[in-house]
């Protein structure tokens, strides 16, 4: 992953809901582009934050020691975004399971600064399982760093 998108998790319920933080920042790259003398984070890196807690939410509620999938973004619907996200602000990030299918599921995410809501989206997930443990070390390099002051009853995988 080369973009972190979230700067922690702030609750966790197994196979229900998750919940982040994304502090916006002029030391984001992004915004030194986007746009220069009105930076705005981007509504595609708001994107990329909620699928980050999307996926952190089905990962952590289905995989076991036995079996690792990874849950990849399939899609994206209903996505609005009702107000910029400037520097100086902190994004909460609330997901919730929709629905589970097999090996795919739907994930209702709101974004919101303050009382203000800035985006929403409902996404959809697929689970794969994927051979590679650079891919499972980054995985859970990035969720134990957005846990740490959770006390989780899950184990990272």
């Amino acid at each position: 992953m080369r973009y972190f998108m979230l700067d922690r998790v702030t609750e966790f319920t197994k196979g229900i809901s998750a919940c982040g933080i994304k502090n916006i920042t002029l030391t984001d790259d992004i915004l030194h582009d986007h746009f220069p003398d009105n930076p705005v984070f981007p509504g595609a890196m708001l994107i990329e934050a909620m699928a980050q807690l999307g996926g952190f939410l089905l990962e952590m509620s289905v995989n076991t020691p036995n079996s690792v999938r990874r849950a990849l973004l399939a899609q994206v619907e209903r996505a609005k975004f009702h107000s910029p996200a400037e520097p100086g602000d902190q994004l909460r990030l609330s997901a919730e399971l929709d629905e589970q299918i097999d090996d795919a599921a739907k994930i209702n995410i709101i974004v919101n600064c303050g009382e203000t809501k800035i985006a929403s989206a409902k996404l959809t997930f697929v689970l794969k399982p994927i051979e590679s443990d650079k891919i499972h070390a980054q995985r859970r390099y990035c969720y134990r760093l957005w846990t740490k002051k959770l006390k989780l009853a899950v184990e990272i995988f």
